[in-house]
């Protein structure tokens, strides 16, 4: 039950800058959430905190403790990004376009709209209102673009759509009178501005250079001249005020030693001269993403065209010109060191790193283009199979949150999927009118399933042999069945009159179920060939069909929002839960009535049990997933999918402000603004297979869950919904949840016990008080030989969280052959495990999940290191 999101797949990027903080952690948006990529670990994760909306700016602080991040509605959060915890948060007025913390992390530039606003940095304290407003520059007369600070965080420059860049001082001169210092203005370029850099001498690590890039591929290279102050000025400084004696003083007290080394003068009033003009000449291909390393003086450009390029600077000399994709490429940057590019493109989802000194990838993900229709765990519950809108299947390792496979062959929308019971082959379904088999070894498709006559497939089951493969379709109503050694079409089920969306095996014989839109639950006995052997009548139209794991019970779901229990055996109907209230709420910008009132379409379009069959999970054409008791029909929890408001579907009361004669006016685009920002807004058009009386919401996407698996070992589920794939998992480290406590159970009680060399009172203390750290501290404490004798005395009713510790340690504890040690427990209570397999299978899958993961893990060193020795000997053995 204690279910925590963990992950989300099949996204890793979708628009907005991404940033590298120490040199290893790759921090990307992904919607209204944020991803924290280690590329040593090549581990991903998502935290586990949301924004009202998409993720548009990100900024890390230079020692990498802070993140902070700012939406399309201008809403920050301020998040301390190891504990993974938002400290603060604030509104701005106004959309935000860049943000930046200064190199000594005291404070924070932010555009917003034409201003430049210097904020102060907040800490770790608590404070009421923790954001203070230190400088505001009101200079720019349009949008901001980009900002950036010196090294020594007093000066910053800021480039603007007004075609300029301005260097400002953060100081306030005592005796100026409302600031009347101007900045220095760097003129020239024909288009906006897209990026502005200070550049540092290497000897003296002063500023004494400045680079501004331009929207039309121009790239100015400044140099500051240093001049007495009897010189006149340049035409593009301000006047200097009046100062007298009183307040020469003043102002001297305010020059600090880092502005000595400019000849006295302070940089924005300094004389800058024009020193180099650099094209990149890449026309009719838009500037849209750049990023400069003080460091290196490497210069790296994104075009809108896909095309990027590394330049040595002042020189500009081309290091690199290559191409990584088709669309416009949204985000580019360094890490610390200079050595990893990384690039994003919004409109594909291509998050990439690249080394440039060795070309190489050290990261290269790619999403779906449109939504996830359908997911599969794997039997051991290590990968995840997703198949989408865009034709592709890619296959999720689930623990580190990576895709490392896709599948392209299929010509139209994939929509099922099925892992056989090898682990090693996977089934997909599509509207191409093919099935295909794929092997996880070789990553091919080895076998293609086909008809006669061309039909649309929409619903994939394999009974637990793997011999017989069956397949649903959209448009003739027939269920057809081939042979997976041969590949031949053995059979043709006919007998339903609508689409056959719902298809699954029962788990303990060869009785096939299959729901229609004909209102009806078909049982067929496939290998004796008599057709349909029973059928369930509904009054809706049925969505989908599940079996319960043990086989005895059979679920689905209707139209009018019910889920109906059946048992398979007898043909009787068992319980009925009414589930529309449940899963009512959101309204959508065309509905013409109140999210109260509208809830006749929301209906539950995919359904899962857990592993051990006592709850089931349901979601559909809402915002929700509901996690239902089987036994007593009652709603246990329920899970909101997402917060996002750039999704439809999210909020139950609508703005009438929004409202306008022409329409909701979140739907109406009446401008080009996304393509002059480099980014193509990107429409999810509905499928045409989709819910009768559903209707296009103009490429406004919608807030619903497709598809719902939980995994076999029952630690885990996923959801495909509008924002991709979401992992939940269980978390117990948090919280204390005792099985047996007892006034004597305390964790002194425990230490006592250990102490007294009583390992095993103090492990079943430990299990009753059902602390983790203690019952793991407590296993370790045994001693190798007393193992044995340690297992014989837990009680039974210990042994589920026993299990589930095992399959923890062998993923984390480096005493491999201690744990293992500890996994037989067969030998002492094998029988109490085989009457009671189905309360322990969900535990006793992630043991074998762990131990099937180590075996691979050891085999590839082993077989590494055999190799690596046999060379070495053969090399050794000739003189």
């Amino acid at each position: 039950m204690n279910y925590r999101f963990q992950n989300l797949l099949g996204a890793p990027y979708r628009g907005g800058n991404a940033v590298v903080s120490n040199n290893t952690l790759l921090i990307s948006p992904i919607g209204n959430r944020i991803s924290v990529t280690d590329l040593l670990k090549s581990e991903t994760l998502t935290l586990p905190f949301q924004s009202s909306s998409n993720m548009s700016r990100i900024a890390a602080s230079p020692d990498g403790v802070f993140l902070i991040s700012v939406d399309d509605n201008g809403r920050c959060q301020f998040i301390n990004l190891r504990r993974r915890a938002v400290l603060h948060r604030m509104q701005f007025k106004k959309p935000v376009s860049c943000i930046k913390f200064s190199p000594n992390g005291e404070f924070i530039a932010v555009g917003v709209g034409k201003l430049v606003e210097i904020w102060r940095s907040p800490g770790f304290k608590k404070e009421f209102f923790p954001f203070e407003l230190v400088r505001t520059f009101a200079n720019c007369n349009n949008k901001v673009t980009c900002v950036d600070w010196s090294p020594d965080s007093k000066y910053l420059l800021a480039g603007s759509k007004d075609l300029t860049v301005r260097l400002f001082s953060l100081k306030k001169v005592r005796g100026e009178v409302n600031s009347k210092s101007k900045p220095f203005m760097f003129l020239g370029h024909r288009e906006a501005i897209v990026g502005a850099f200070f550049g540092v001498d290497k000897k003296t690590n002063a500023v004494d250079k400045v680079y501004t890039l331009s929207r039309d591929g121009a790239i100015f290279g400044w140099r500051y001249v240093d001049e007495n102050l009897d010189e006149p000025e340049s035409p593009g400084t301000p006047e200097r005020m009046e100062v007298d004696g009183i307040s020469d003083v003043k102002k001297r007290k305010n020059v600090d030693v880092d502005d000595e080394r400019n000849g006295g003068f302070e940089l924005h009033k300094g004389k800058w001269e024009l020193a180099k003009k650099d094209f990149f000449m890449q026309a009719p291909a838009k500037l849209t993403a750049c990023d400069y390393h003080k460091g290196l003086e490497l210069v790296v450009v994104g075009f809108s065209s896909g095309v990027f390029g590394l330049y040595q600077m002042p020189d500009f000399v081309c290091v690199h010109l290559l191409s990584v994709s088709r669309e416009k490429i949204t985000t580019a940057s360094f890490n610390e060191l200079g050595n990893w590019l990384t690039f994003g493109c919004a409109k594909l989802g291509q998050l990439l790193v690249w080394e440039w000194k060795s070309e190489s990838y050290i990261l290269k993900q790619q999403g779906h283009y449109f939504d996830v229709n359908t997911i599969a765990y794997s039997p051991d519950s290590q990968l995840l199979a997703t198949g989408a809108d865009d034709n592709k299947i890619k296959v999720w390792n689930v623990s580190s949150g990576f895709c490392f496979v896709t599948f392209s062959e299929h010509m139209n929308a994939v929509t099922a999927l099925h892992f056989m019971a090898s682990n090693h082959c996977l089934l997909s379904a599509s509207l191409d009118g093919t099935v295909r088999a794929w092997d996880l070894f070789r990553y091919r498709n080895f076998r293609t399933f086909t008809t006669p006559s061309s039909r649309q497939f929409v619903s994939l089951a394999s009974d637990q042999s793997g011999e017989v493969i069956c397949a649903g379709t959209l448009d003739s109503f027939e269920i057809f069945v081939w042979s997976m050694k041969t590949g031949r079409l053995l059979d043709v089920l006919s007998g339903h009159e609508g689409p056959v969306h719902g298809l699954m095996f029962s788990p303990t014989n060869a009785i096939l179920a299959s729901s229609s839109w004909d209102r009806t639950v078909r049982l067929w006995d496939v290998f004796d060939g008599k057709g349909s052997v029973e059928t369930f009548p509904h009054t809706h139209d049925v969505l989908t069909v599940v079996y319960r794991p043990d086989g005895k019970q059979l679920a689905c779901s209707t139209l009018d929002g019910q889920i109906h229990f059946w048992d398979p055996i007898d043909g009787l109907l068992m319980y009925t839960i009414e589930g529309r209230r449940d899963i009512a709420g959101g309204r959508l910008m065309t509905d013409r009535r109140t999210a109260t009132n509208s809830n006749s379409g929301k209906c539950f379009t995919t359904l899962s049990y857990s592993a051990d069959g006592n709850y089931i999970l349901a979601g559909g054409s809402s915002r929700y997933i509901c996690m239902y008791d089987v036994a007593d029909q009652v709603l246990l929890r329920k899970f909101q999918i997402t917060l996002n408001l750039s999704l439809d579907g999210v909020l139950d009361v609508l703005n009438s402000k929004n409202m306008t004669d022409a329409g909701p006016l979140n739907l109406i685009d009446d401008d080009n603004s996304d393509v002059d920002d480099g980014v193509d807004k990107q429409t999810r058009v509905n499928s045409s297979y989709d819910l009768p009386g559903s209707m296009q919401n103009r490429g406004r996407p919608i807030a619903r869950t497709k598809c719902l698996r939980i995994a076999p070992t029952g630690r885990s589920w996923a959801a495909a919904t509008t924002e991709g794939v979401l992992v939940y998992s269980m978390d117990d480290n948090f919280i204390f949840d005792p099985t047996d406590l007892d006034i004597d159970v305390t964790p002194e009680a425990i230490e006592a016990a250990l102490g007294e060399n009583q390992p095993s009172r103090a492990l079943i203390l430990s299990l009753r008080l059902n602390e983790d750290n203690l019952i793991k501290k407590c296993i370790v404490a045994v001693a190798p030989v007393d193992i044995k004798a340690v297992v014989a005395s837990i009680p039974f009713k210990y042994l589920n969280r026993l299990i589930q510790t095992f399959a923890e340690l062998l993923e984390n504890c480096p005493h491999l052959e201690f744990i293992l040690r500890w996994c037989q427990l067969s030998k002492c209570h094998g029988h109490s495990i085989q009457q009671n397999s189905r309360n322990l299978l969900p535990a006793l899958k992630s043991l074998q999940k762990a131990i099937t993961r180590l075996h691979q893990d050891l085999g590839d060193t082993c077989s590494s290191n055999e190799y690596m020795l046999r060379y070495l000997c053969s090399t050794t053995s000739k003189p």
